[in-house]
């Protein structure tokens, strides 16, 4: 059910306007704002685009949010989509959230709405953190040296053009979910742009996504590791990749220093 009457007079005790200020405001009559925020009325198209306009709330926000359990100015504006929600701790600054194994199926779904992302737990780090970041759990041996149930602390990224080939990300895809791979961009390939998802794991085979099936794309940050291998897994061949990988990501270090 919307809770779109509640929060647009939330939004308006906020900003400390009367109805009449407000409906002057967006050229509408006191007893319309009224009818809207008692829910006798549900505002057309064209008035909500006016509140979105002009309280800079994401029309997604105010129909879906609960702006009483979630404040909508923790929402992030980004290319492509208008709603982000993000947590922050009682400083302003944001949150990692993790998303547990146990919710792993249910991010797709979740990631757009703020009570999913506010009800997600949260862990901080012992050095500085530039920009939004989250935590998600690694399914599969497809990425050594990571294990079934390690976690990947990842940057969000606002599109497919700040991805840098060879880098890793986690990827929110329509048809997979959560995924985490070695990426790489086919530019212009068939209809549209492609991306190829590599594992280091090379028992699997690469494949590819389009662009517009990814919803989100979170850059490789650190990961926490979550059990250790037996030594019947310590194989030559799992010891070359896992050192391979390693020296990727150290390279990676490097060049992010020296920029």
């Amino acid at each position: 059910m919307s809770n779109i009457g509640k929060n647009i007079k939330w939004l308006r005790d906020k900003k400390g306007l009367s109805q009449e200020a407000l409906a002057e405001k967006l050229k509408l009559t006191r007893a319309r704002i009224g009818s809207y925020e008692e829910e006798r009325n549900a505002p057309p198209t064209e008035v909500l685009i006016a509140y979105s306009d002009f309280f800079h709330i994401s029309i997604d926000a105010l129909i879906r949010g609960d702006f009483s359990k979630t404040n909508p100015f923790d929402l992030m504006s980004i290319a492509g989509r208008r709603l982000f929600p993000i947590s922050v701790d009682n400083d302003g600054n944001n949150n990692i959230e993790v998303v547990p194994i146990s919710a792993r199926a249910g991010y797709l779904n979740g990631y757009a709405d703020p009570e999913y992302i506010s009800g997600l737990q949260t862990i901080t780090l012992p050095f500085r953190m530039v920009g939004k970041h989250r935590t998600f759990p690694i399914a599969g041996d497809s990425m050594p040296p990571l294990k079934e149930g390690s976690f990947v602390v990842g940057k969000f990224i606002e599109s497919i053009n700040d991805i840098h080939n060879g880098n890793t990300y986690v990827l929110i895809t329509k048809d997979d979910g959560i995924v985490y791979k070695r990426v790489y961009k086919l530019e212009n390939e068939g209809n549209g742009k492609t991306l190829a998802l590599h594992s280091d794991n090379k028992k699997y085979d690469p494949y590819s996504v389009k662009a517009e099936d990814v919803v989100e794309i979170w850059e490789y940050v650190c990961s926490i590791s979550r059990g250790q291998y037996s030594a019947q897994e310590i194989t030559n061949e799992n010891i070359i990749e896992i050192v391979r990988s390693l020296q990727i990501e150290v390279e990676k270090l490097k060049n992010k220093g020296g920029s």
